[in-house]
């Protein structure tokens, strides 16, 4: 089942987005060369609590921290460590959300420590310019009263990187969002337009491309949470809520000029 948003309920997640944002912009302003991922962790956490709400990350599924940090070659879902040192030219992906009066808002960024590689920076530019395709899509589709489905929000993602040769992970995607983190539908970042579950207005979904250097074929550590490309390539992630309201298409967890 999806349940449709109302305004009231969207205003609370712009909330819920707006923490989010700014503390995705917190914890990218913490790395730098020496730090650890727990410290990263920590200043995102303190900054939720400040706004006064809850890091939506923590005890998740028992997941020990309020933020995913991931390193280089790991995708998603790297758990916060002191024993983790951040490096110069690293690429740290940082996921995190927050609980506004019961609704969530959920974003990752990938952060360039310092210099990085050619490669590196063509792969997280472009990780991020898909989401933006796909952004576009969802919004010319629904502010046009024109069909919009899953396929399209897919397809957006994936044509865009195929130019790349980079590979698009398939076995995680992106979800919808609202009293739960994670709610109907999932959001692939691959598909056929005009196929698959047709999106609406009153729906919220969360876009997250995951892209590699190489395959897009993954798995996942002993740790139970990490997880890496199966040729150990770098991997880029980015991800924002977006709310499909009357007033138009947001990107809510998105700051402008910020990340």
């Amino acid at each position: 089942m999806i349940e449709l948003k109302n305004k009231s309920q969207f205003e609370k997640m712009k909330v819920a987005g707006r923490i989010t944002g700014e503390a995705l912009a917190v914890g990218a302003a913490a790395v730098k060369p020496g730090v650890t991922t727990k410290h990263v962790d920590e200043v995102i956490h303190d900054y939720i609590v400040k706004c006064g709400a809850v890091p939506a990350f923590l005890g998740y599924g028992g997941f020990p921290g309020s933020a995913c940090v991931s390193i280089n070659e790991q995708v998603i879902h790297g758990i916060p460590s002191k024993d983790v040192i951040i490096k110069e030219g690293d690429l740290v992906k940082i996921d995190t959300g927050a609980i506004w009066e019961g609704y969530n808002g959920d974003a990752a960024r990938t952060v360039m420590c310092g210099e990085v590689s050619d490669d590196a920076r063509r792969l997280v530019e472009a990780t991020k310019e898909s989401f933006w395709r796909a952004f576009s899509v969802i919004k010319d589709h629904i502010e046009h009263d024109e069909v919009l489905r899953l396929g399209d929000i897919g397809n957006a993602v994936e044509s865009y990187i195929s130019q790349f040769g980079f590979g698009v992970v398939r076995k995680y995607v992106g979800h919808g969002i609202g009293r739960d983190m994670h709610e109907t539908p999932d959001v692939p970042n691959y598909g056929r337009p005009g196929r698959g579950m047709r999106i609406t207005k009153g729906m919220a979904i969360a876009v997250e491309p995951m892209i590699n250097l190489g395959t897009g074929e993954v798995k996942e550590l002993a740790d139970g949470w990490t997880v890496v490309p199966l040729d150990g390539s770098l991997s880029s992630h980015y991800e924002n809520t977006i709310l499909l309201t009357d007033e138009g298409v947001v990107a809510s967890t998105y700051i402008e000029g910020v990340n």
